[in-house]
């Protein structure tokens, strides 16, 4: 029953991730836009709270619940990109997928070799998410407050998530190619 609901929060946050792209598409509705961001943000948190309280993890919860968090950063970096019609966020977003597609690559490589080590999710990953997300809060705070101000900065975060996630994608290289 708990496992039912945790992956009901974790599949909902790919849902919510539609809803958002769909409102930046059609514009003016930046508001509900951020509350929804943040409703998505607060299922990524209780969904880990649930599964840790009550040792509820599963195998689909932890496949779903990374997938979830890159179709939610994914769908919201190019939902941006058209909305402001940014190149930046554009060109960073297809850089952000092209990592994900390869780490995907090197944890299947590893898998196939007994090397599942060489890719267990690393601290420094985990801030590049957090990154990622901080950087989707600041535009959608700036489109949600009309502070246009505040896209700049999204774009001065945008270019360090792009560090960080090419960062992270050469450490698990590395990792892999070590073993």
């Amino acid at each position: 029953m708990i496992s039912t609901l945790i992956n009901f929060l974790t599949f909902s946050r790919i849902i919510i991730a539609m809803i958002i792209f769909a409102l930046l598409a059609i514009k003016n509705y930046y508001l509900i836009a951020l509350i929804l961001f943040f409703i998505a943000s607060l299922t990524d948190y209780f969904d880990g709270f649930l599964a840790r309280k009550f040792s509820a993890s599963s195998q689909i919860g932890e496949i779903l619940d990374p997938l979830a968090d890159k179709i939610l950063i994914i769908f919201l970096f190019f939902g941006l990109a058209l909305n402001l019609s940014s190149f930046l966020i554009g060109f960073a977003g297809s850089l952000i997928i092209a990592r994900e597609i390869w780490i995907s690559a090197l944890r299947d490589f590893n898998a196939r070799n007994n090397n599942v080590n060489a890719t267990k999710v690393l601290y420094v990953a985990k801030i590049k998410t957090s990154i990622q997300l901080f950087t989707i809060l600041i535009y959608l705070i700036g489109l949600a407050s009309n502070k246009m101000l505040l896209i700049i900065f999204g774009d001065i975060f945008m270019i360090i998530s792009v560090l960080v996630t090419l960062y992270t994608g050469y450490l698990y290289t590395i990792n892999s190619l070590k073993n």
